[in-house]
């Protein structure tokens, strides 16, 4: 996703760095390609830096506001920080709040969709002070940008949101397969989709395609949960969505899909109990 955020702003010639040291070969290939220039520490990018962009899994994003916030201290600068992460209300604010002890603005981000190409439109909610300066200078043709008010957690909230149904959807259905199919009833249960629920069907078939980024899923979907219950709400479901996509942790970073079976069999599998 940070690589094709980063393309998008440079094919409007926009200049976007990164920190590659220390990054694995394929995440420094995907930079380059994406016109993105390396830096060398996390100083040099924020002495030369306006906005900074932190797209990360959620279970790092307070660690990584850290980062960016002991670098702004260390150069003398603050520029504006937009966190686009999977996080919870309450996980922003703690950004938030630490972004803003280092002197930095913080703008609340929500990316919705897959990563913009091409043919493809994804969407960028902020939320919070300054958020509107940012529309136009980050809109391009792939990347929608949406101010939605002045709340500082308002984007997070509305990406919890979404991304409930569509992770936690995901997931249910990957469990509903994988139950059946323990259960010998899985040829019937696709029947019965097929004449009642064809796109539930079509849904659970394609399902495995999301093998690769299930192990980032897990925090998500632990976010999700947080903001369930801070509202007052249950947020088991989305905790069993969390702890379902832990089951698919081997297939991180996949090229390609494994069968469906094999993510089944993955699901169905409980995570072994670390040895003393």
């Amino acid at each position: 996703m940070g690589a094709a955020v980063g393309h998008t702003l440079t094919e409007q010639k926009l200049s976007v760095t990164a920190v590659t040291a220390g990054r694995s070969e394929r995440t420094v290939a995907r930079a380059r390609a994406a016109g993105i220039a390396p830096v060398a520490t996390l100083e040099a990018l924020i002495g030369g830096s306006d906005v900074v962009l932190s797209i990360v899994p959620p279970g790092s994003a307070l660690e990584v506001a850290g980062q960016i916030a002991a670098a702004m201290r260390a150069a003398r600068r603050a520029p504006t920080f937009v966190d686009a992460n999977a996080i919870s209300p309450a996980t922003a604010r703690r950004v938030a709040e630490t972004i803003e002890d280092a002197g930095g603005r913080y703008v609340d981000g929500g990316i919705v969709g897959g990563p913009p190409t091409i043919g493809r439109e994804t969407s960028l909610y902020l939320s919070g002070p300054g958020g509107e300066q940012l529309v136009d200078p980050l809109t391009t043709p792939e990347l929608r940008v949406v101010w939605i008010g002045g709340d500082p957690t308002a984007a997070s909230s509305l990406k919890m949101a979404y991304a409930a149904w569509s992770k936690g959807s995901t997931a249910l259905l990957l469990a509903i397969r994988a139950l059946a199919q323990h259960q010998g009833v899985e040829a019937a249960l696709l029947e019965q989709w097929r004449r009642s629920q064809p796109d539930v069907l079509a849904r659970s078939n394609a399902a495995a395609r999301v093998s690769a980024r299930a192990w980032r899923w897990s925090d998500e979907m632990d976010e999700i949960a947080r903001t369930f219950e801070d509202a007052g709400l249950p947020g088991g479901a989305a905790a069993a969505a969390a702890r379902l996509y832990e089951r698919m942790a081997s297939y991180k970073d996949v090229d390609d899909p494994p069968p469906l079976d094999d993510v089944l069999a993955a699901v169905l599998s409980p995570p072994q109990a670390a040895s003393a």
